[in-house]
């Protein structure tokens, strides 16, 4: 390898470089006090002892056994070492690729680094452990977090690889350091490397004799500069990784809080204001005053007030709604069937519990977190929804590294900038992936943790998650120690067990309104084809017909036939692209409204089951799991009539997709059990009596793993992957990333052939000759529409 003794232009840098502003952030030591700075202004902001928690808000959320001066000393500790490995030849050679008479040069993705730059931190600290160790902090605990702030430590394809980084094929077998230098003979630190160890002494107390291992020592004496060999490397990485797997036994939630906080930093620390942004005093914004003004917004009862009021229109709130709101525990559970005012009796619990913090309700879908931003939250306080792409007055500075990590500019800079958002709100509208993700290393929620280091929270529709899901529930109950609500149409046995082993403390439970959940709502009615003449006579009537298939196939037929017979119909299911199932949403939410007096049939798939706020007056659905079942049943006679109305259901033999064998039998015998009217009550007791018992996955990557720090699935595996259209690629070449997500498409397709497709920007492109697409029908698969 041959090597120049100079770096041109000569500094380290941190970032693909831009002369345009914000200079000094662009070096390794202006972006590593960047960070340091952005860590210590999030714990001094959500550990201030003003907080509504106690003397330590931000120890007392977590649980955490430190006290506030450890954490703050361990992740200002990471935040110094989480770079320093950009200090070798491959990542300058990145970030100079574009620049003119620049050395060293390195271009992707033909010339990949021979390795990733955070993992180079850990190998780099590890040689300077005696040092760094002797100042404050715990240097373990910083070392893991410093090697996983990209997430990409330990796992692969959100699988554990158990490797502490990989080696690539980079052309070299060897690898230069920027961290000494011979000069008349002698070794000596490289200047700018030394610039970066004295900023240690200043800012984190460290001692001004630099100390570093035995072995290190003499490989200085020895070499004109410092180069590590692939071999060297490789034993290097396996005694880290002996040591961090065998002899090192993290307090994992200790260790989970920092790696969360230096990722929330080093984001933001990534972040650059625009020149013109300026504070209320007209001077230039700095990031630490950005996330002060953003991270310190939260909720007083006169803005939940105005919620409820606005949402009350004059009506007084029910006994259940003020009961929620007066129970002493911490963990509160409302058990209520659909149109009960469950959501109402959460903002009014959220008056009690959520004041001096951020409130995030959760919902399963993001039909959902829709609906219940726009229905309660929207206009009246300072709320964000998020599960859209949105804009902040920021900018994301890259590396130039994105695209050989695997991190397009949509994933690393878009929903970072999304993801801010959260920080200055004081309601977030959400879907449960956005905060319970965090648990399994998701970027999002890592992205958003300051927003939810200090939030009380709502989960709606519990009884709906998967195994996984509930899993990461009861593992989030059993750490976060703040105000959490949980509602549901039913808690299973099993499930008020799991929870109280959980949460470790008395909880409480609120019942839904006696008079609402014992209404007759519903009538059964069974047969194995639908009833036709039946749909058409509640139409004639003036009714509004809701209609659930099992698969979108069978919905796109079901629509088909209906608009041949020319009935006003409307069709909402999945496989749309992002903005076309926004506007196949409402209009079906639209056309349900009781001041349109038009009747109509929307048929639609289990997108209905909780993402429709809607009252129909007459159900048509393919028999389902129980569970489904009773979510699609809160969809008729919502807004009660006074007596029941009809439920048709029919079979499906499509058995395995999506429901197995044994669900659709359960959810028959739930239908053949109850055949007269049939109230809310008597669904939420069939479900509490039978013998169904859960299997909670509860594995944790940020809570279970020591060193790895990696993504991997929040829920169950499904049958659908997010795809783009090959019709709509000229269209999309020419929009920014952020709004490529507006396309996608999610399709059933064979991943074995899904590898065989082109890509663009991470997203599979499916075939003009395999999918078609109409704005009316969605995505529709070639092969199938021949045999018809």
């Amino acid at each position: 390898m041959q090597l120049k003794s100079k770096l041109e232009p000569n500094i380290l840098l941190a970032k693909s470089f831009d002369n345009t502003h914000w200079k000094g952030s662009y070096g390794l030591v202006g972006h590593t006090a960047d960070v340091v700075n952005a860590v210590t202004t999030l714990v001094d902001i959500l550990g201030a002892p003003e907080g509504i928690c106690g003397a330590d808000p931000l120890i007392e959320q977590f649980g955490l056994q430190c006290t506030l001066s450890e954490l703050k000393a361990t992740i200002r500790l990471a935040a110094y070492i989480h770079d320093w490995g950009k200090a070798n030849e491959h990542f300058q050679g990145i970030v100079r690729a574009k620049m003119r008479e620049a050395y060293p040069k390195r271009f992707l993705p033909e010339n990949p680094q021979l390795m990733r730059h955070e993992v180079f931190s850990v190998l780099l600290a590890w040689e300077f452990k005696e040092w760094l160790e002797q100042g404050e902090g715990d240097f373990l605990i910083a070392l893991a977090a410093a090697g996983g702030h990209h997430l990409k430590l330990g796992g692969r394809g959100g699988k554990c690889t158990d490797k502490l980084g990989e080696i690539r094929q980079s052309g070299d077998d060897k690898l230069h350091f920027y961290v000494i230098d011979r000069v008349n003979g002698k070794p000596q630190f490289n200047r700018h490397f030394h610039q970066l160890l004295k900023y240690g002494v200043k800012k984190l107390n460290l001692p001004e004799k630099v100390r570093f291992s035995q072995n290190f020592e003499k490989q200085l004496i020895e070499q004109s500069s410092l180069i590590w060999s692939i071999r060297e490397i490789k034993d290097k990485r396996q005694n880290i990784k002996n040591f961090l797997s065998n002899e090192w036994e993290p307090d994992p939630v200790f260790l989970a809080v920092v790696k969360a906080l230096l990722i929330a930093g080093d984001a933001i620390g990534s972040a650059i204001p625009p020149i013109d942004l300026k504070d209320d005093d007209g001077k230039p914004l700095s990031i630490e005053k950005w996330i002060k003004n953003e991270v310190t917004r939260t909720l007083n009862e006169e803005k939940l007030q105005k919620v409820i009021d606005v949402r009350l229109n004059g009506n007084q709130l029910r006994p259940f709604q003020i009961n929620l709101a007066q129970s002493l525990a911490r963990v509160t559970l409302a058990r209520a069937g659909c149109g009960t005012g469950k959501t109402l009796g959460a903002y009014n619990w959220a008056k009690s519990k959520a004041l001096g913090r951020k409130l995030i309700f959760c919902y399963p879908t993001t039909g959902t977190s829709t609906e219940g931003f726009l229905d309660y939250v929207h206009n009246q306080i300072d709320s964000v929804l998020l599960h859209s792409r949105a804009d902040v007055d920021l900018e994301m500075a890259t590396t130039g590294e994105e695209d050989d990590a695997g991190e397009g500019i949509n994933n690393e800079g878009a929903l970072k900038l999304e993801s801010f958002k959260a920080w200055g709100r004081e309601s977030i509208v959400c879907t449960v992936d956005t905060v319970l993700g965090l648990l399994q290393c998701n970027r999002r929620p890592i992205y958003c943790f300051p927003a939810i280091a200090q939030a009380a929270f709502v989960f709606d529709e519990v009884h709906c998650y998967d195994n996984r899901l509930f899993g990461a529930l009861l593992r989030f109950l059993e750490v976060i120690k703040a105000p959490i609500l949980l509602m549901s149409a039913s808690f299973l046995p099993w499930q008020l067990e799991a929870i109280e082993k959980a949460v470790r403390e008395p909880i409480e439970m609120i019942h839904g309104p006696v008079e609402l959940e014992t209404q007759p709502r519903y009538r059964f009615d069974y047969s194995e084809k639908p009833n036709w003449d039946r749909v058409e006579q509640e139409l004639k009537n003036g009714g509004k017909v809701l209609w659930v298939c099992n698969q979108v196939n069978t919905a796109i037929s079901v629509y088909k036939e209906a608009k041949a017979k020319g009935l006003n119909a409307l069709i909402y299911h999945s496989r749309f692209r992002y903005k076309d199932r926004v506007k196949h949403h409402r209009d079906v939410v639209d056309a349900f409204k009781p001041e349109n007096n038009e009747p109509v049939l929307a048929i639609a798939t289990q997108v209905a089951e909780m993402s429709l706020d809607l009252s129909a007056t007459l159900l048509v659905s393919q028999i389902a799991d129980p569970a489904g079942l009773i979510q699609r049943l809160g969809r008729l006679n919502r807004r009660y009539c006074g007596h029941a109305k009809d439920a048709l259901f029919y079979g499906d033999d499509k058995v395995g997709y999506p429901y197995s064998q044994q669900n659709l039998e359960n959810g028959l015998s739930l239908i053949k059990s109850l055949r007269s009217e049939v109230c809310q009550a008597d669904l939420a007791q069939w479900l509490e009596s039978s013998d169904q018992e859960g299997k909670p996955d509860k594995q944790s990557v940020l809570l279970d793993k020591s060193w790895q720090t990696y993504p991997t699935s929040l829920r169950e595996a499904g049958f659908n992957v997010t795809v783009l259209l090959e019709q709509d690629l000229t269209t999309i070449k020419s929009l920014p990333s952020k709004e490529i997500p507006r396309f996608t498409v999610p399709i059933p397709a064979d991943p074995k052939a899904i590898k065989q497709w082109d890509k663009h920007k991470f997203y599979p492109i499916a075939p003009n000759n395999q999918w078609t697409y109409s704005s009316e029908l969605g995505a529709c698969e070639i092969k199938n529409e021949t045999k018809k």
